[in-house]
This record gives structure tokens, C-alpha cells and sequence, in this order.
């Protein structure tokens, strides 16, 4: 699941709202540990979640989800493989969870969301592939002006070490380039 707009509130999801189950989560929850095969999908009312996973006993965050967004361990919960990362609340979060039957339950009785469903999920990979280019060939510099540009958001709400996690660097070095910044501005 990807990035989204309102969704339960939109039309297309009401006859389904009875199969979500709406739940209060505080900050630094796991809903999902790296290795589980994943048994629900959420979407976000409120609140901010990553996803990371383990590297030789440091967790390298890779993406983040806020309202209005769906976020699953697409190929565990859609193939029951074992999940390659973990989802986790940053803030306190409101989340309507679903299960994977009642989704597919869903993806089988509305055309139009198993197409958005479909869309989302091709979308997600062009992210996937747009960060592991960044990676190899653009500097933190560069990383981080992108994401002040393209997410804001998240520089405003998500602490600085899960985003130097994010952008490959370590928290001192994300320090220095907001201070050079800074001093540029």
C-alpha cells in the first residue's frame, strides 16, 4: 500500500468500513518485526510511521508514512513471506487496521480500488528504485535538499536520527549539513 489520500473517508471505501478496525497506538510501537509475516495492513487518520530493518545491528530507516497513507510489508501480507523490514509508530497514532482477508475481500468486490491498489503499489516501486539510485550516485548534500523539497514533513516531525538513518548518514553528518545550510541562507 502507498501513498494515499483520505481513504476510508472517500465514497469508494465506505461500504467497507465495517471491515477496518480503528485503533489508538502510542509512539514507538512495532506493528510488524522484521521476519514476522505480516497479517494486517493500515492506513493512517493520524500519526507518523517508519519502516527500517536491521544491518549488522543498526536499523536503517527507508521510508515514512503519514495521514492519509496506507503502509504494509507488501510482499508478506499479500504472499505470507516473511516480512524484510519493520513497521513502527513515531508518534502516537491513530490507524485502522485491516486483515488480509478483508482486504482481498475488498480487492474482489470494487474494481476501482484494486486499480488504485495496483497504481499505488507501482508507484511505491518507483520510489523504491528513485532512492537506491540516490544512493549511488547522489551526495548526502543533495539527498537531503530533495527531501526538504519533496518532504517536508518530514524534517518537521520526524527526529533527526531516523532521518539521517534515511539518508544514509550518520546523525553528525546531518548535523553538519543543516548547519552549512544554515550558514548559506
Amino acid at each position: 500500500m502507498g501513498r494515499q489520500q483520505t481513504i476510508l473517508p472517500d465514497s469508494k471505501w465506505s461500504p467497507f468500513s465495517d471491515l477496518f478496525k480503528k485503533q489508538q497506538v502510542p509512539a514507538r510501537t512495532i506493528l510488524l518485526r522484521e521476519g514476522q509475516v505480516s497479517r494486517k495492513g493500515y492506513f493512517i487518520e493520524k500519526g507518523c510511521l517508519r519502516i527500517w530493518f536491521n544491518n549488522s545491528g543498526k536499523d536503517i530507516t527507508f521510508q515514512f508514512f503519514f495521514e492519509g497513507e496506507g503502509v504494509s510489508s507488501v510482499e508478506s501480507f499479500r504472499i505470507n513471506q516473511p516480512s524484510m523490514f519493520t513497521i513502527e509508530t513515531i508518534e502516537p497514532c491513530i490507524l485502522h487496521s485491516i486483515t488480509k482477508k478483508d482486504f482481498q475481500f475488498i480487492l474482489n468486490h470494487s474494481a476501482e480500488i484494486k486499480n488504485e491498489f495496483e497504481e499505488q503499489t507501482f508507484q511505491r516501486l518507483i520510489f523504491y528504485q528513485r532512492l537506491f539510485l540516490s544512493r549511488i550516485k547522489d551526495s548526502p548534500q543533495k539527498r537531503y535538499q530533495e527531501l526538504l523539497q519533496q518532504r517536508p514533513e518530514i524534517l518537521q516531525r520526524v527526529p533527526q536520527h531516523y532521518i539521517a538513518s534515511y539518508l544514509g548518514i550518520t546523525p553528525v553528518s546531518l548535523s553538519r549539513i543543516r548547519n552549512r545550510r544554515r550558514s548559506v541562507s
